[in-house]
């Protein structure tokens, strides 16, 4: 490829990235209205279910399986995990109780699809982890203990 033929095929890319970001695709501007900021502020299980608008506690639910390993060697990256056997599932996410953010992630699920998801996270100390789903105005959870061993995001 001649250096001519990269900048105008980059060129294009690089537009449509712009319009995005003031607005002229009402996807990209839903996208960012959609990001819930007082869930990831919550300190706790109770309060991300709060902000996500829960109106009871969550319970703990058999369909909903965390995987996440018993020792972490290394907190900055510890690899979790979230899976709902419940029908109607719309929404799984990790809560990792004493980081400074607890919600450390958020995953819509599509109907039609499996819950199931997982994603690298950084762990500052030893704590609980909760995959937690919705399924229709409810929340239910899975726990674990996750042992930090060095590093992570306090150290």
């Amino acid at each position: 490829m001649k250096r001519r033929e990269f900048v105008q095929s980059t060129s294009g890319v690089a537009a449509l990235g712009l319009a995005a970001s003031v607005g002229l695709f009402p996807a990209a501007a839903s996208a960012q209205t959609a990001w819930n900021k007082a869930a990831f502020e919550a300190k706790n299980l109770a309060d991300v279910v709060k902000a996500l608008g829960g109106t009871s506690a969550a319970t703990e639910s058999k369909d909903v399986t965390l995987s996440a390993p018993e020792i972490a060697e290394n907190g900055n990256v510890v690899r979790l995990g979230a899976q709902s056997a419940a029908a109607g599932t719309t929404w799984l996410g990790l809560v990792v109780e004493k980081n400074p953010a607890a919600l450390t992630a958020g995953f819509d699920v599509m109907p039609g699809t499996d819950a199931n998801m997982s994603t690298n996270v950084k762990m500052g100390q030893s704590t609980n982890v909760y995959a937690l789903a919705k399924v229709g105005d409810k929340f239910f959870y899975a726990v674990k203990e996750v042992k930090v061993t060095l590093g992570g995001c306090g150290g």
